[in-house]
């Protein structure tokens, strides 16, 4: 960290707490050291009014406006720290300081009622081109659009490394962004750059233009663009310097329906970050499947098989079935898992952002468009193939994906067979076509733009230049998970917390379902709650007959070394559901530690008899008659589990136990050398079952030289 960050961080912290004096002597220690004569003179003008308010509190005058003179002061210094620090990074990132630079020479003027005329002009001048005669319209068009790429492109880098807003820009900004005189796609565009701009740095006004963008836009796709940025926004270390971000937010919360998209939303911010994972699982598991099924092909009819070799219906008949019941359930699998949420396309898109269109930033966020002038010669030469009308109008794409897909579309075309190419041509393939009815939804434009954010924020080259919301360094679920935010406690959206807790343990995200129950108000405090925070006790004296919560009392006593305590519960289990394993076997578990081997053998002898292939009962079963001194019966099973094809640790180590005992110490020191595994001796942590020993009478000296034997 340099010498400035570090002063302009000790301005950050005082303002964090809410220390308007001392954020104050901070800002002029640093414009001591970095000066700066337009700041200082605006940092001694608050301060001068931050010295006659405390003289008049130090002489003890009632002031009723103190409160907010005191907050009007601290916001005013926090707008000169964020200045500094926006234009400290411009000039630090190359990228960022280029286009605030380009930006600003090429233009001087930013009025922005200027650049509503200009925007509004567009959209009338795309309806004028209807007049135009065919032989000059499209040329008209393309120079019409390449013009208007151009101001949308300089705008969005404008607002992007803007400085901090005044509530009369704020103002002007939103009328652009509800106007029904302006393009949804201008609209859309410039919400994704005040995102940009305000997830580096947290400006009020900015903030409050996307709530009310929210709130007021009659256009979903602006609706939801402005949804998703100003969740990601959301600063808690801003909450004494602005406590109006709480009183925007929870403005909103008094509608069910916000309280429902805000639900949805925190799940599929889960599901984005799952993208490369699942690509993961893409790439190791069903793309292998799908190779080794390589001898069918995709007609429009569905999955066919080549003509192949005639031998192989009379030597195998039923390979042909089972090898198409394999692809679909590959393919079916993937399926589920794009409905489920998950991003199916991150993996082989990623490739295919390297294109020289992907190096404006502006590219990566606007809404996908045939008149794009940066891919219009692709169009032009792919023009008439239905195929790929079809997929850029219902594919299940997100906009950057569609113009990764448009651009590589017409390499791919030149090397496919002729045949195909035909094929795709007359439009006889699809690729997962989406109706047309669930692309409205608000559910699914909002995760096609989240892709789009998601895609930015790993795969552009400089983007380390931008605070990034999906960052998992320091969490697995970075900034995106938000529904523990101090300001959502006892709110409306109290009660929709269950559902994503729900989803953070089923994908085993235990530190985040935590926090997030750590979240709850005490009017939240449910069976439930208390069921998924492990306090059982106080579970069951909400509901005592309650399965969930005597399982984990079972556990959590079991765990303590409570076995008494933790086979009275399984009775209880066990009066509720008789003949279940899991019952029995955790029940039988906890007599073998009480050393009621008797009582464990009437439980294990039945759960044998019903399943006698179940080796986790075959398992308890030859640890029980291993405690109870029957090695001859132990030896049996144990040759049995180690004879598996695949054998666990316990398994080697408890058969280990069983030979040594046995009088077999040769057979014994192979089975504890197998149990470490191939682990050099120095790095393992291994010690043998003390009660164990000591019920058998093994001495320390035979340990010691069992311990020599299976590490020499």
């Amino acid at each position: 960290m340099t010498g400035t960050e570090n002063q302009l961080r000790r301005v950050a912290i005082e303002l964090h707490q809410g220390n308007a004096g001392l954020a104050i002597t901070e800002m002029e220690t640093y414009l001591a050291a970095y000066p700066q004569p337009q700041t200082s003179e605006r940092l001694n003008g608050i301060k001068a009014e931050y010295e006659l308010m405390t003289d008049y509190w130090r002489r003890g005058v009632n002031d009723p406006q103190l409160e907010q003179l005191y907050q009007h002061l601290l916001q005013r210094v926090y707008v000169l720290y964020a200045n500094i620090a926006t234009y400290h990074r411009m000039r630090s990132y190359p990228v960022l300081a280029g286009i605030y630079n380009r930006v600003r020479l090429e233009r001087q003027d930013w009025s922005l009622s200027e650049i509503r005329q200009e925007m509004e002009a567009f959209v009338s001048d795309v309806a004028m081109l209807e007049l135009e005669p065919e032989n000059t319209r499209q040329e008209k068009a393309e120079c019409l659009y390449k013009e208007h790429q151009t101001q949308m492109n300089n705008l969005f880098s404008y607002v992007l490394t803007s400085r901090m807003w005044t509530e009369g820009v704020g103002h002007d900004f939103e009328e652009i962004l509800i106007s029904p005189t302006i393009d949804s796609n201008d609209q859309q565009l410039l919400v994704s750059s005040v995102t940009l701009s305000l997830l580096n740095q947290f400006d009020m006004t900015k903030f409050r233009t996307l709530v009310n963008v929210y709130r007021r836009s009659q256009d979903e796709h602006v609706r939801q663009r402005a949804l998703v940025g100003w969740v990601l926004s959301l600063k808690e270390e801003m909450r004494k310097i602005y406590p109006e971000q709480e009183e925007a937010v929870l403005s909103l919360l008094t509608s069910e329906k916000v309280c429902e998209e805000l639900t949805e939303l925190q799940m599929q911010l889960v599901y984005c970050l799952n993208a490369e994972k699942d690509t993961h699982t893409i790439q190791q598991e069903i793309m292998p499947d799908i190779l080794k099924n390589n001898n069918l092909q995709f007609t429009r009819f569905g999955i066919e098989e080549r003509e192949d070799d005639p031998m192989e219906d009379i030597l195998h008949p039923e390979a042909s079935e089972q090898r198409m019941e394999k692809m679909e359930e590959t393919f079916g699998r993937m399926m589920d898992m794009q409905k489920q949420g998950s991003d199916i396309y991150f993996g082989g898109f990623s490739q295919m952002k390297r294109f020289p269109f992907f190096y404006d930033i502006s590219n990566w966020f606007v809404p996908f468009y045939m008149q794009h002038p940066d891919i219009i010669h692709f169009v032009r030469r792919m023009e008439g193939n239905k195929f790929l009308e079809k997929v850029m109008r219902q594919g299940p794409f997100c906009n950057s994906d569609k113009y990764s897909f448009m651009i590589a579309f017409q390499q791919v075309m030149e090397r496919i067979p002729e045949g195909m190419r035909k094929m795709l041509e007359r439009g006889e393939a699809t690729m997962g076509d989406v109706p047309e009815e669930e692309m409205q939804t608000p559910a699914f434009i909002r995760r096609t733009y989240l892709m789009d954010l998601y895609r930015f924020f790993r795969l552009y080259p400089s983007r380390n230049e931008f605070q990034n919301p999906f960052d998992t360094s320091h969490n697995e679920l970075g900034t995106c998970e938000f529904f523990s935010l101090w300001l959502f406690k006892g709110s409306p959206l109290e009660p929709y917390k269950d559902q994503i807790v729900r989803l953070l343990k089923r994908q085993k995200l235990e530190e985040n379902a935590q926090q997030l129950l750590e979240s709850y108000s005490e009017d939240h405090h449910t069976l439930q709650y208390y069921i998924w925070s492990g306090m059982f006790v106080k579970a069951l004296e909400l509901e005592p007959g309650n399965q969930m919560a005597l399982q984990g009392y079972a556990r959590e006593m079991f765990n303590r070394g409570a076995f008494e305590e933790s086979a009275e519960a399984y009775d209880e289990l066990l009066m509720m559901n008789p003949d279940k394993t899991s019952y029995l076997l955790n029940k039988s578990i906890c007599l073998v530690n009480l050393k009621d081997y008797e009582g464990a053998m009437k439980i294990l002898y039945r759960l044998n008899y019903n399943h006698p292939e179940d080796n986790h009962v075959n398992r308890v079963l030859a640890w029980t008659h291993l405690c109870s001194h029957q090695l001859e019966q132990a030896d049996k099973i144990y040759k049995k589990l180690t004879s598996e094809e695949k054998v666990l640790q316990e398994d080697w180590e408890h058969y280990g136990y069983c030979c040594w005992f046995s009088g077999r110490v040769d057979e014994a020191v192979n089975c504890f050398k197998k149990a470490i595994g191939d682990v050099r001796p120095d790095k393992v942590s291994f010690s043998f079952d003390s009660q164990l020993i000591e019920a058998y009478a093994i001495s320390e000296i035979q340990v010691r030289l069992m311990l020599a034997a299976v590490f020499s």
